[in-house]
């Protein structure tokens, strides 16, 4: 009988339960700029863009920042006409439908949760987007348990825009950097971002 392995602390391969898999993702700024940053799984240094208003402890809704703490990663989306075959990893995935949105009015009862498009929300993000950001997207699990109204809602590892330009406060990489990423993510891996 194969044993669980054990959680590494230092973020190397460790403990999900899954060989190869990483049980740890850190995201730090550089320095200088904070809304760029390197992710580092395990051996590897991958560069991310990070909010425009860089990383915070106290995320609000519409600040552009992203989020401080450690996260884990829910599961996400992939665009089926950009990705016709569902893309490597151990998380779950789902085909993004074209009516998919994601709820960011604070004052609705459906916050920071997705929802159907079009909808009785007074604001929500259109996750099936023309510019390519969320052809691939990993819920990080940012505001979720209890939901609190107005700190924040979609936070997301995606897709980032040419130059690594900022984002609203999600942690973006290039496609084929994130897509090699994804095959090395299990249900036990967590991101800590700025810590």
């Amino acid at each position: 009988m194969r044993r669980p392995q054990v959680v590494k602390r230092n973020g190397g391969t460790a403990g999900t339960g899954r060989a190869g898999a990483l049980g740890v993702l850190r995201v730090r700024p550089l320095p200088g700029d904070a809304t760029r940053g390197t992710l580092i799984a395990g051996v590897s240094v991958i560069p991310c863009a990070l909010g425009r208003s860089g990383i915070t402890s106290r995320k609000r809704e519409g600040d552009g920042a992203s989020p401080r703490g450690v996260f884990r990663l829910r599961g996400g989306f992939y665009r089926p006409d950009r990705f016709p075959v569902r893309p490597v990893s151990p998380l779950p995935l789902r085909a993004t439908r074209r009516d998919d949105g994601w709820c960011d009015a604070p004052q609705d009862r459906r916050y920071n949760r997705p929802i159907r498009l079009p909808s009785t929300a007074a604001s929500a993000e259109r996750l099936w987007r023309d510019d390519g950001l969320y052809d691939l997207v990993i819920d990080l699990d940012y505001n979720r348990g209890p939901i609190r109204p107005g700190r924040g809602s979609a936070i997301f590892l995606h897709i980032a825009r040419s130059g690594y330009r900022p984002t609203e406060g999600c942690v973006a990489l290039k496609p084929a950097d994130l897509l090699r990423l994804l095959r090395r993510l299990g249900p036990g891996t967590r991101m800590m971002i700025g810590r």
